[in-house]
């Protein structure tokens, strides 16, 4: 964990130092609120990520160069017509600007919403909400799921949509009890797409909070001497 938030702020002060893009990455995050996630569940998902955007090795990584600053929005879904943006695109320039968003996902309240799963559409609307933001160097989607998509667009076909743009999609897997990953691997399969993309799974929504802080760490930690050499 340590070595990883090294990497990321090591990799944000090149960046800046370069003379690279004003904005080094936007990220959306989009968090699954469809039926399958109770109320207990929810509050977990919101409370793990304020948590993991409070810990101080994600913190380091995301202020490490507030001149070449991360752009983080935070958006929720479930059916087809179910995507609300609950943290609007905001540029996280200083220690502030990440403290409101953080306040902000601590007092969102649950909002009513169809049960079904779309993970399709959840896909389009993050891959639509990045093109909100064309001056970033990077565009990365961070999605979350419990379960496969049953309503809406294809995944799959999203996926390929994105294949060769500018947009990596990964993902974080809520597996269930007992199970052997097999839901991780659909989303590998139908969802994971564009430079270094993972899915990344998760023992249940009580160990929501370490896993985000671990796949926001390896997210942010995009950068290498070579790569910026290019």
């Amino acid at each position: 964990m340590i070595r990883a938030g090294a990497v990321a702020a090591v990799g944000a002060t090149l960046w800046a130092s370069a003379g690279l893009a004003d904005c080094r990455q936007a990220l959306a995050l989009g968090l699954d609120v469809s039926g399958s996630v109770d109320a207990r569940e929810y509050h977990l998902q919101l409370d793990g990520v304020a948590g993991a955007l409070d810990d101080p090795l994600v913190r380091a990584a995301i202020l490490s160069a507030p001149e070449a600053p991360v752009s983080l929005l935070v958006y929720e879904w479930s059916g087809p017509a179910d995507q609300r943006v609950i943290a609007p695109w905001r540029s996280i320039t200083d220690g502030a600007a990440l403290q409101e968003v953080i306040d902000r996902l601590r007092q969102v309240e649950r909002a009513a919403a169809s049960p079904g799963t779309a993970l399709g559409v959840a896909m389009a609307a993050g891959a639509a909400y990045l093109a909100q933001q064309p001056d970033c160097s990077k565009h990365t989607l961070d999605i979350s799921g419990d379960g496969i998509s049953n309503l809406g667009l294809r995944p799959r076909d999203v996926k390929q949509q994105l294949a060769g743009k500018d947009v990596t999609v990964n993902a974080l897997v809520i597996e269930p009890a007992g199970n052997d990953a097999p839901l991780t691997a659909y989303f590998a399969a139908e969802v994971v797409t564009g430079p270094a993309g993972f899915a990344l799974p998760v023992a249940g929504f009580d160990a929501y909070q370490s896993a985000m802080t671990t796949k926001l760490l390896r997210e942010l930690a995009v950068l290498s001497l070579a790569q910026l050499a290019e």
